[in-house]
């Protein structure tokens, strides 16, 4: 089992044993149970657009995780906190932005719940202050909150957090004008690598 600690409180956290006892674990002895086991027909299988819609999704996550990566060392060093990983929420996730760890790990949620679009630069940078505050203060009370400022003004200062303006990935630019995703588009258009097509340029 994993503690979690955030916002002042302590929650288990992990997958819960399925509870049923071996002896229920019985092999198919009927056309009802031979059901259960039944793998899914093709049909039931995802197709390769959404396959390759979902492959699109991981590969835009990544790089928008490795620049929020690239702030959050640069604020852990200089507040000297123990950021020891930033990792992505689970989608399942709804309730929460983000959750600190007491072992150094925070986790932020990148996508909003209901629409699955990223959620603004900004807010994922505010939320990504709000979680390193919380590697000094378990809590929400009067230090934490001076900190989180502190850092969020650093952040300011130091042009990461940019309140009011759009988000420097490409990609969420072209989902603003409703341009269709990269596996979407025709073939025999072809696209420059994600990887290099994601951030705006110095001179937009």
């Amino acid at each position: 089992m994993e503690r979690q600690v955030h916002a002042g409180e302590e929650h288990d956290v992990g997958e819960r044993e399925d509870r049923k006892t071996r002896g229920e674990l019985r092999h198919p002895s009927s056309d009802t149970d031979r059901s259960l086991y039944c793998l899914p027909s093709p049909r039931d299988a995802p197709g390769k657009a959404t396959l390759a819609a979902r492959s699109v999704e991981r590969e835009q996550d990544e790089v928008v995780l490795e620049q929020l990566r690239r702030h959050a060392l640069r604020l852990a060093a200089s507040f000297d906190l123990p950021l020891r990983a930033l990792l992505p929420e689970s989608p399942r996730v709804k309730r929460r932005y983000g959750v600190c760890f007491q072992d150094g790990t925070v986790k932020i949620r990148l996508r909003h719940a209901r629409t699955g679009r990223f959620l603004r630069e900004s807010s994922l940078v505010d939320t990504l202050c709000h979680e390193l505050a919380h590697l000094r203060h378990f809590n929400h009370g009067r230090q934490f909150r001076r900190l989180y400022e502190r850092i969020l003004a650093y952040a300011r200062r130091q042009g990461i957090y940019r309140p009011g303006r759009p988000s420097r990935w490409k990609f969420e630019s072209r989902q603003a004008r409703g341009d269709p995703p990269a596996a979407a588009r025709p073939v025999g258009r072809p696209e420059a690598p994600i990887q290099l097509d994601l951030f705006w340029s110095a001179g937009e």
